[in-house]
């Protein structure tokens, strides 16, 4: 999934200028968390969202304003959702807009190159009332980046954090997976072991790999990766599945199939020692339950909000990152 910090060069380069629309920070309830953030051109068209409502409209309004303007200095909505704007979410957000145009190509290029790595910019406001960032080492963890300055007012994170996932199966579910999955916060390996399994086309986030040998990717899987085995092959999901128990860091793991396929695992599993909790925790069937939809389509997104789901509950376990 591409951010709105990824944009902002090519929008400057496109349409001469461009417009940063942040949530700075939030009290009590909002539509969107502190650093949802969207890239608005001068016509008003834009990339993102910071929640929409009344929030949003006020602050595309701000922004094509600041546009019109020319670049100039950063402003500060602060905002009461319920008082000042008749939404009924109760909290107060405080957004800040930023304007650039050609003078800040270069910027917005290390900008983007450090969305696309994923890495958070340590930003201060400058004399000129304008923001100046500069990129942080690459985070290991949510939050987990060190600013290079103990001086830095902030950490803004540009993309979101994404989850590795290890995708076995190039079948029809697997073909409407990895639709579900782009535009969420999964950065997808997809193998399997037929040249001709893949669609010409691979959605952005994901990567096709052709392997004869796709256990050595649960081996070289960074821990914290997810896992969902859907091949066209029965023995091969057991081994592969098998592999991906047998790995104690890594989160989740699903598998294809009705509940008579996971007791059949199940007994297997037993036999050459996967550990009970570990069995336990392997998800089969996959996708939420009481959808009973069975067309790929319907898998697919029953399957990645059972995803999102584990997702939440991984990041809430680490310690919570810097706020701005």
């Amino acid at each position: 999934m591409t951010s709105a910090y990824a944009r902002l060069a090519d929008l400057v380069a496109a349409h001469g200028a461009a417009a940063l629309v942040r949530v700075a920070s939030v009290q009590g309830s909002a539509p969107r968390e502190a650093g949802a953030a969207m890239a608005v051109r001068p016509d008003g068209a834009f990339h993102g969202t910071i929640g929409g409502g009344e929030l949003e409209w006020r602050a595309l309004s701000e922004a094509r304003t600041a546009l019109a303007e020319g670049r100039g200095r950063l402003r500060r909505l602060d905002m009461a959702l319920g008082p000042d704007l008749g939404q009924c979410c109760g909290g107060r957000a405080v957004v800040t807009i930023e304007t650039f145009d050609a003078r800040d190509l270069d910027e917005l290029r290390m900008i983007a190159e450090a969305a696309a790595e994923g890495r958070p910019l340590a930003a201060r406001t400058g004399a000129d009332g304008r923001v100046r960032r500069v990129p942080t080492p690459i985070p290991t963890r949510r939050g987990g980046a060190e600013a290079p300055d103990a001086a830095v007012a902030w950490l803004e994170e540009t993309a979101p954090a994404q989850t590795p996932l290890l995708l076995f199966g190039a079948g029809h579910v697997g073909r409407a997976l990895v639709l579900a999955l782009a535009p969420l916060p999964f950065r997808v390996r997809w193998v399997d072991g037929r040249a001709d399994a893949f669609p010409a086309h691979v959605p952005g986030g994901t990567t096709a790999i052709h392997s004869d040998e796709p256990g050595l990717e649960i081996a070289q899987a960074p821990p914290g990766a997810f896992v969902l085995v859907m091949t066209h092959s029965h023995p091969l999901d057991m081994a592969l599945t098998a592999a991906a128990l047998g790995r104690t860091d890594l989160p989740f793991v699903g598998l294809i199939g009705s509940a008579t396929k996971r007791a059949r695992f199940e007994r297997r599993f037993r036999e050459i020692g996967l550990p009970e909790t570990r069995i336990a925790a392997l998800a089969c069937p996959i996708g939420l339950p009481g959808i009973r939809a069975k067309d790929p389509a319907s898998i697919a997104a029953a399957t990645a909000a059972q995803l999102l789901l584990a997702r939440d509950r991984t990041l809430s376990a680490d310690p919570p990152g810097p706020s701005s």
